[in-house]
């Protein structure tokens, strides 16, 4: 076996606090599990077969230990630097009825210390695809020169650069968000965008729109909910895979889910088609449950 990944993502984790029973306000317990979408990925990648790499810091606290043993776990492979003088991010979910609400104490983080260079392109060197989303240059100046380093840097090693947009509106201002999103996604060789999330960003409303507004990503996927998702390759006819009928538990992950599902059917050759399809079955598997992530298999 190859000492070097298939695949290294990139970007933050940390705690997910859940209250049981109740809302958080009235709330006497709650779980504790950890979120983070690159992360999530790695997990899935690795769930399906291919080595991934989860690449991060975190604060030299419990909560560090308790996301590196979960992904070790998982069998994510991790290059993780520790941090004394930050601490590891949290997040608190607030069930509700129709959807969940969601609160970030992530501002400080270690993972928002990263930098360019926290990655060469020596250590890439072999990696076949390397995987971040917007959420990462949200994150702070220095992380958003870091993402902008990581794509250099993995071109360099031969690798492929996947971007999913994922849009986190509170940790930036819509002109930032538009601005930076747009030239990441525009920029990747892979790119994953919801209908809904490019439309609330960029005002553009259909894929065909989408793929006019970043005419420079070589392969485009615009998901659209429950209708399906769409892959735009170079000046190819674009594919449409309609998405499973689903009974919808938790949507959170799911995006994760299918980005990790198409980039291990990706490593695999599949066509097109046949790659949006396993995106799907990813989603799918994680909207039915209330977690990021499914449950590993019993001993």
């Amino acid at each position: 076996m190859s000492a070097v990944p298939a695949v290294v993502c990139v970007g933050e984790s940390m705690a997910l606090v859940t209250p049981t029973g109740s809302a958080l306000a009235s709330a006497a317990t709650a779980t504790i599990g950890h979120a983070g979408a690159e992360a999530n990925v790695a997990a899935g990648l690795t769930a399906a077969g291919h080595r991934a790499v989860w690449a991060s810091r975190l604060g030299d606290d419990p909560i560090a230990t308790r996301i590196t043993s979960e992904l070790e776990r998982r069998g994510v492979e991790l290059w993780v630097e520790r941090d004394t003088d930050a601490p590891t991010g949290v997040m608190f979910k607030d069930p509700g009825i129709e959807s969940s609400a969601v609160y970030y104490y992530r501002r400080g983080s270690a993972a928002a210390q990263m930098a360019a260079g926290f990655l060469s392109a020596e250590q890439l060197r072999g990696v076949r695809i390397v995987h971040t989303t917007g959420i990462t240059p949200a994150l702070s100046v220095s992380c958003r020169e870091m993402v902008d380093r990581l794509y250099v840097d993995a071109r360099t090693a031969g690798a492929v650069v996947s971007f999913d947009v994922n849009d986190r509106r509170p940790l930036w201002s819509r002109e930032d968000a538009a601005e930076t999103l747009a030239r990441l996604a525009d920029a990747a060789d892979i790119a994953f965008v919801g209908r809904d999330e490019a439309e609330r960003i960029w005002g553009t409303a259909t894929p065909d729109a989408i793929r006019a507004f970043l005419p420079n990503c070589a392969l485009l996927v615009v998901k659209d909910g429950d209708v399906g998702a769409t892959a735009f390759d170079g000046d190819a006819e674009p594919v449409f895979v309609p998405a499973p009928v689903v009974e919808v538990v938790e949507p959170v992950g799911a995006g994760d889910a299918f980005a990790s599902g198409f980039l291990a059917a990706t490593l695999d050759g599949a066509d097109l088609a046949a790659r949006l399809s396993t995106g799907h079955a990813a989603a799918e598997r994680v909207l039915t449950i209330a977690a990021d992530l499914p449950p590993l298999p019993r001993d």
